[in-house]
Order: C-alpha cells, then sequence, then structure tokens
C-alpha cells in the first residue's frame, strides 16, 4: 500500500506542477503574442510533453523511449523529428490530461482513501479531548460509545481503502503506460526507419567487405606473394646464398602471419570467444592510445551476439576518442541492469561528436538497433563526451 501511496502523492506534485507550467505559458504566450515573443512560447506548449513524459516514465517505472533519434545533428533536425512523431503528440496528450484532470483523481483518492480511516480511528482520542467530535462532517459523537463504535469502523476501513488506493494506481500506471510506453513496431514512422536503418546497414557492409578485400590486397597478399618470390630464388640459387633467401622468406612468413593475426582480430578477436566480453574489452583498453578504466560487473557470459555487438561498439567509441576527442583519459563501465546490458564510454575530451550520416557513430547506431537496442550519445561542446549502449540480453550458459 506504502508504494501505491508514495506514487500517487508523487503524482500529485508532478500533476500540480505540470499544471502551472501548461497555464504559465499559455498566459505568458497570449499575453506576449502581440509583440511576437509569445509565439516562440506557445509553440514550445507543443513540446511541453517531452519533459512530461520524460519524468512519468521514469516516476512510474515505464520503460523504453518511445522517440528515434534524428537523422542529421542540429536543432531543427531534432525538432522536426519530434514533431512528426506520434510519441511527442501522445505524451502532450497525457500532459494536459495529468494537468488537467489525473493529479485532482489522485488528490482525492489519496485524501478520501487516508483521512476516512483516520478520522475514524481517532474518533476516542478526539472525544475524550474535546467531549464532542464531529466524524467525518457528518455524526456528531459526544459519548465514548460512539467513539469507540467509530475506531471499530475505522480499523476495518483500514484494508478496505488500501485495496481502493491499490486498484487506482494500479490503473493509474496502466493509463500512463497507453500514452507514454514505446510502440516499437506498430506505427508507419517505425517501419521507415527499420528500412533506412537495414539500407545504411547493406551500405556498411559493403564497406566493410571492400575494406577486408584491400587489407588483404595490401598487406598479407604481398606478403605471401613475395614469401613465393623468394622461395623461386632460393630454389635456384646456390648453398651460400640459400641460406639467407631462407631466412628471408621465413621472416616474410612470419610478417604475413602477424598480419593475419591482426587482421582476424579485427573480425572476431579470439579473446571474446574464449573468456569473454569483459577480458576483450580489458585488451582493447591496453591497446588504446589514451588511458582507459574499464569497470565491467558481468559475471556470468552473455549471448555471442550481444557480446560481439557490444564489443565492436566499445571499439569503436575508444577508435573515436583516441582520434578526436584531445582526451587526457577515457572510461568503459556497464553491466547488467534488469534483462539489458548497459556500457557506457565517457571521455573528458572537447566534446562536440555528433552522429552525423556516415559516421562512425552512425554506423554504431545502426549496429545496435540491428541488436534491438539503444545508443544514445551525449556530448556537449567542452565535454565531457558520454556514449550509452543498451542491449537486450539474457545470461548464457
Amino acid at each position: 500500500m506504502m508504494r501505491a501511496v508514495v506514487s500517487l502523492a508523487t503524482g500529485v506534485v508532478t500533476g500540480a506542477v505540470t499544471a502551472v507550467l501548461l497555464l504559465g505559458l499559455v498566459t505568458v504566450g497570449v499575453v506576449t503574442a502581440p509583440v511576437l515573443i509569445g509565439v516562440p512560447i506557445l509553440g514550445s506548449v507543443l513540446l511541453a510533453g517531452l519533459p512530461v513524459g520524460w519524468v512519468e516514465r521514469r516516476r512510474l517505472g515505464v520503460d523504453g523511449d518511445p522517440h528515434r533519434e534524428p537523422d542529421r545533428p542540429g536543432l531543427r533536425a531534432w525538432l522536426t523529428c519530434r514533431l512528426r512523431e506520434r510519441a511527442s503528440w501522445r505524451e502532450l496528450a497525457y500532459a494536459l490530461l495529468l494537468g488537467g484532470l489525473l493529479w485532482w483523481l489522485d488528490l482525492a483518492v489519496l485524501g478520501y482513501g487516508v483521512a476516512v480511516p483516520v478520522a475514524l480511528l481517532s474518533a476516542p482520542a478526539l472525544q475524550a479531548w474535546f467531549d464532542e467530535v464531529n466524524v467525518l462532517k457528518l455524526v456528531l459523537v459526544t459519548s465514548p460509545g460512539p467513539a469507540w463504535a467509530a475506531a471499530a469502523a475505522g480499523a476495518l476501513a483500514v484494508p478496505l481503502a488500501g485495496h481502493v488506493i491499490r486498484l487506482y494506481a494500479a490503473g493509474r500506471t496502466r493509463l500512463a503506460r497507453a500514452f507514454l510506453a514505446p510502440r516499437r513496431g506498430t506505427t508507419g514512422e517505425n517501419v521507415v526507419e527499420l528500412t533506412r536503418s537495414r539500407a545504411r546497414l547493406v551500405d556498411a557492409f559493403d564497406a566493410e567487405r571492400r575494406r577486408i578485400e584491400r587489407d588483404l590486397h595490401d598487406g598479407a597478399q604481398q606478403r605471401l606473394v613475395a614469401l613465393g618470390m623468394t622461395l623461386g630464388l632460393a630454389r635456384l640459387a646456390g648453398p651460400d646464398e640459400m641460406r639467407t633467401l631462407v631466412e628471408r622468406a621465413h621472416g616474410d612468413a612470419r610478417r604475413a602471419l602477424e598480419e593475419l593475426q591482426e587482421f582476424l582480430r579485427g573480425i572476431h578477436p579470439r579473446i571474446l570467444t574464449d573468456r569473454g566480453l569483459p577480458a576483450a574489452v580489458a585488451e582493447l583498453a591496453d591497446r588504446s592510445g589514451v588511458p582507459v578504466d574499464v569497470e565491467l560487473d558481468l559475471p556470468v557470459r552473455l549471448p555471442s551476439s550481444v557480446e560481439v555487438a557490444a564489443y565492436f561498439v566499445v571499439c569503436e567509441a575508444l577508435t573515436n576518442v583516441a582520434r578526436h576527442s584531445g582526451c587526457s583519459g577515457a572510461s568503459v563501465t556497464g553491466g547488467r541492469v534488469g534483462d539489458r546490458l548497459v556500457i557506457e564510454v565517457r571521455d573528458d575530451g572537447v566534446g562536440g561528436a555528433s552522429p552525423t550520416p556516415g559516421s562512425g557513430l552512425a554506423g554504431l547506431a545502426d549496429r545496435v538497433a540491428a541488436a534491438a537496442g539503444r545508443l544514445g550519445l551525449e556530448s556537449p561542446p567542452g565535454g565531457p563526451t558520454v556514449l550509452r549502449v543498451e542491449l537486450p540480453c539474457v545470461p548464457s550458459a
């Protein structure tokens, strides 16, 4: 019952604040509209549901974010994206409902659910102190007998009031979920985003294939060609020259093997398969150009697809940190939160990173989306930059 009471009490506060803010924005906007200052203020009312939805999802424990990332960086792209989303309009409708009606209902249910039992239970004490008491403003009690009868009724009313409060709080949460919870896979905008993401993944895979071909051609293939030529010369050379050529061929073979091992590490590191994500990320940190602290709390292995996706997200993030951030240090932290793997890569660099189309961050967002996850980026000018990835997962044997 206490959880339901706290939920309704915080709902009253949130609803009252929402009502004041909405009324204030509309009032100020209407008053200042003749001098054009009120036009953007009135326009901001259309986005008032966004912060309300954010607060309510966390207050009521509604998982997920119904909004998608804009296709381009910048305020205009963000505004266009939000105004075209149905989720934004559902949040605005919920904000209007919360500020206009719901918080009054929360207050009424909470008030009557608590005040009625308290008034009945306190009747004997109030009657003894004041000689008479008007119980619930309905019955005037002037003697101990009726006062104790009211207290008995109050004792019976406590579980009934708790049941009513719990039922109302549960219905209130369901109503909020209907407005605020993500509706992935059911709207046209999600289908469009899925199509765009798949097209970007196809382009990324094609670019990766070309990179593999180029690396093999310029690296190991050239080493093997040189190895073959050296062995061919050794077959025609005399005993003394043959020893020198064989040693050169041995060196070429060793360098070709090292390049192939490094190349294969970039495709799928063996340490990730053998020892899991924490060890693989620790190896990435050791090879990074900047100091990196790693703290991953993963006592059990995760599904291979989740580990691979998380590994390459961290790999790309640390590469960007070393190349562009200008930081003095970075950190990789994370672990399982419920049924999701959450990892944050943080640096103290110059900030200003953005997932522009064709960038590495945009490719990471597509890779995470393909794994049904979410990727968030906070990188204000001047830093710090925080990259957060959430991937659905369950422990693996």
